[in-house]
């Protein structure tokens, strides 16, 4: 069995709401690759750099976080002829997390003065233990919203769309 891993996607809170709302992930304007790379099970976050895309008010901040759900990615229904690919997501409730607080603390930020390059290509994966202070600052308990079970299987799984 894989372990699982953790990602963080890099959208405007106003695409986050979506997401959220329709319980799916779509990143990178609709891209299948990046979706491709997440497991069932795996933690998942979205980081907002802005409130709307793409010239709204600068936000700065980890806006949702969950687990991704069983099944394959899927393309949305047609809609002025745009398709994206999408992947299931169970999204915990949460509060929005300031990033700047946090930045000193996480690893995967290796250059503290210019810590927004990190995010340019919209989407990357992130240790455990950054993933765990962010969940934390989130106002998530990390040990219980990912757990493993004994045999390195997920609990609390969600499913995909029907």
């Amino acid at each position: 069995m894989n372990p699982r891993q953790y990602w963080i996607g890099v959208v405007s809170k106003s695409h986050v709401a979506i997401g959220v709302a329709g319980g799916f992930t779509q990143l990178n304007h609709g891209k299948a690759g990046p979706l491709e790379r997440m497991r069932p099970g795996d933690g998942f976050a979205f980081y907002s750099p802005r409130d709307a895309y793409p010239d709204g008010p600068l936000l700065q901040a980890f806006t949702a976080i969950g687990r991704v759900g069983q099944g394959e990615i899927f393309q949305a229904e047609p809609a002025d002829g745009f398709r994206p690919f999408r992947r299931a997501v169970e999204y915990l409730p949460a509060r929005d997390a300031p990033i700047k607080p946090l930045i000193d603390n996480l690893t995967f930020i290796r250059s503290k003065q210019h810590w927004g390059a990190v995010f340019r290509f919209g989407f990357l994966k992130v240790p455990e233990e950054d993933f765990a202070r962010i969940a934390a600052a989130m106002g998530r308990d990390f040990a219980a919203d990912f757990a493993l079970n004994g045999d390195g299987s997920t609990q609390g799984v969600p499913e995909g769309p029907p």
